[in-house]
């Protein structure tokens, strides 16, 4: 009984001895995972982290901080804050009205930067041959958009300025592609869209603009991030923020690199995003109180038309300790 018990005993022990060693080899394998971190971006077909991925200097410069980096493509912007919201991307890139849309929806998401106002990136726009030649005259036909989108503020702004109610017009709610279809096949009288859509509708099919954003909307693009990760990751959203400063810096001297870096990411001919580069804002910055304030402004006309279900208080979506460029 004795000899038998030692040997089981002794097996335990060995057993257990290679499990400790087992679990020594497979530890700083563990460890390094753990340590690993990872920034998972939302893009869109276009813009400043199109071309940020596109160049790779956002990895050189997080590297020494153990963060990789992955980039994951949406076709607008309501559909990246819902990727946000979910957990399924850290940070991203959106318009004015996004933001606002999610934020009624009590997505947790936090303003981390914004580039200059671009209002000429947007704009209505009806079919080569249409005889629409003002925005009074879209009373009572189809106005093809992507719902909360930047453009539908936009659309709210044009309409106003011509004395028609929101109501006044029949709003056909279509991601892009989907738009462009619609609106390449006649069964939609106008369409408001983005660059580079827009630039590609001019150059491609003819497509007239009745109106873009000068005078009306800022059409300011936002850098937005998940609150958890922004309350966790201040270093990581510093490094993002002063290499798109250094981006837009060398951007706005360079546009024809910046159309050739951006066409070979996104498929369109060079000319058409010379076109859709050339309208664009460049200078990303800490957010503001004042771009808050603009931003306050949409989300009232936004709760006043029931577009979103509840007031909102914009600035609930800043962060206490807001990110900085010091690395610049």
């Amino acid at each position: 009984m004795t000899s038998h018990h030692q040997q089981r005993t002794s097996r335990r022990q060995t057993l257990g001895l290679l499990s400790i060693a087992a679990m020594a080899v497979c530890l700083p394998a563990l460890v390094s995972a753990q340590a690993k971190g990872q920034l998972r971006i939302g893009f869109q077909k276009y813009g400043t982290l199109t071309l940020l991925k596109g160049r790779g200097t956002l990895e050189k410069a997080l590297a020494p901080l153990g963060i990789e980096v992955k980039w994951t493509e949406f076709a607008a912007g309501p559909v990246l804050l819902e990727a946000l919201n979910v957990g399924s991307i850290d940070y991203g890139t959106v318009g004015e009205a996004p933001p606002i849309f999610a934020q009624a929806a009590n997505a947790d998401l936090v303003y981390v930067a914004n580039e200059p106002p671009a209002p000429a990136s947007e704009a209505i726009i009806v079919p080569k041959g249409s005889t629409i030649t003002t925005v009074a005259q879209l009373k009572g036909k189809k106005v093809a958009l992507n719902k909360g989108s930047n453009v539908h503020y936009l659309l709210v702004r044009a309409l106003e300025k011509a004395g028609l109610a929101y109501t006044d017009i029949q709003t056909i709610f279509l991601p892009p592609s989907d738009a462009r279809a619609a609106f390449e096949r006649g069964s939609v009288d106008a369409w408001v869209i983005w660059d580079p859509f827009l630039a590609a509708a001019e150059k491609q099919l003819g497509a007239r603009i009745l109106a873009n954003g000068t005078g009306l909307v800022s059409n300011h693009q936002f850098y937005l991030a998940a609150r958890p990760y922004a309350e966790k990751n201040p270093r990581v959203l510093q490094v993002v923020l002063d290499e798109l400063i250094k981006l837009d810096a060398w951007g706005n001297k360079n546009q024809k690199e910046v159309a050739a870096i951006l066409s070979a990411q996104i498929g369109l001919e060079p000319a058409i995003v010379e076109l859709a580069a050339s309208r664009q804002g460049y200078g990303a910055q800490p957010v503001t109180s004042a771009v808050i304030d603009e931003q306050q402004q949409i989300a009232d006309v936004f709760a006043s038309l029931k577009l979103i279900p509840k007031k909102i208080v914009v600035r609930d979506a800043l962060l206490a300790a807001p990110v900085t460029a010091k690395g610049v």
